[in-house]
């Protein structure tokens, strides 16, 4: 999937369509406070092997693409849901 890194959209802050800029959003680094980070680590925790068994299967063909839009009048984000893609580049238009 292709797309420029400057789009006109809606934003619902501004309540018409405006000019958004395009940014992919990066992963963050997981919590180790998360209650399912806890339970991992006390499973993993001590003697004995890896508690879960390694996902069997291909991989998917796609992986969902998240993106921000920031409205270049109001500075003013909005994350909608991802998108699936096999590839995803920005265009410099």
């Amino acid at each position: 999937m292709k797309l420029p890194r400057k789009v006109m959209t809606y934003c619902p802050n501004c309540r018409k369509h405006t000019s958004h800029e395009v940014e992919r959003v990066k992963k963050r680094r997981a919590s180790e406070l998360k209650w399912g980070q806890r339970r991992f680590r006390r499973v993993t925790a001590g003697y004995g092997g890896f508690p879960r068994p390694k996902p069997e299967g291909r991989e998917k063909p796609t992986r969902k693409v998240w993106l921000k839009y920031q409205c270049v009048d109001c500075k003013k984000i909005v994350q909608p849901a991802a998108q699936r893609s096999k590839r995803f580049e920005f265009t410099e238009e």
